[in-house]
């Protein structure tokens, strides 16, 4: 059962996703709030696995209330979706900083809504193909690129572990890295999983913005097709 908290200031918009995810057989309403005071406080006290979080609200934005639940080791299995009427940079980026797994537009259809807090609560992160372009172009713009110059923790990785990281960089699901590498699904998971881990990342949205931060790879660029290696993994 995947327990949910409902974060938004109007309170008809807060009645239409109870009501929406409340009827799924493996979700649970735990509570609303209508602010990001209201949220933290609420996190704390329900302990949702998923936080739909409006980013725009009186007395306490979503973006800060996210910000303080990832950061709250009590909180470590609680994972975030942002939701917001606007596709704005500035907020794409702040919200993946703040820790957030995924960033929604409220006009997204219902089912999609349902299957991306189902993403999310496997440990998944999602975003919209329209937000990841944005989210890249502002990484870019607001952080210029040194190839050149990656920094010393991705030594940790090993060869195979970059190219993932590459990919997920591009924005490619596991089931594409793994068609991509020659690879299983199941494998391509356990390296995305151990890359999070060695970069300390809360899921594969951080792992994007490191990816083009760093200089890993640049906008626009797509990792050269591979070919068949064994024992590789």
């Amino acid at each position: 059962m995947i327990g949910l908290l409902i974060v938004d200031d109007q309170s008809l918009i807060r009645a239409g996703f109870s009501a929406l995810l409340g009827a799924e057989d493996d979700m649970r309403v735990l509570g609303q709030a209508s602010n990001g005071v209201q949220a933290l406080a609420q996190a704390r006290a329900l302990k949702p696995d998923i936080v739909l979080m409006d980013i725009r609200m009186p007395h306490g934005d979503g973006i800060t209330a996210a910000a303080a639940i990832t950061s709250d080791p009590t909180l470590a299995h609680t994972r975030i979706i942002m939701l917001t009427t606007f596709e704005l940079d500035d907020y794409i980026l702040d919200s993946i900083r703040a820790g957030a797994s995924g960033f929604l537009v409220k006009d997204t259809e219902p089912e999609e809504l349902i299957a991306a807090v189902r993403i999310v609560a496997t440990g998944d992160s999602l975003l919209s193909p329209s937000v990841t372009r944005k989210l890249l172009a502002q990484v870019a713009a607001t952080k210029p690129v040194q190839a050149s110059r990656q920094p010393a923790a991705f030594d940790v990785l090993t060869e195979r572990e970059r190219e993932v990281l590459m990919l997920i960089g591009t924005g490619k699901s596991n089931a594409e890295i793994a068609e991509q590498l020659f690879i299983t699904p199941l494998t391509a998971k356990t390296h995305v999983s151990r890359i999070i881990g060695k970069m300390g990342v809360r899921d594969r949205t951080g792992l994007v913005v490191i990816a083009y931060e760093s200089g890993l790879i640049t906008p626009g660029a797509q990792p050269a097709p591979q070919t068949p290696r064994r024992n590789l993994g």
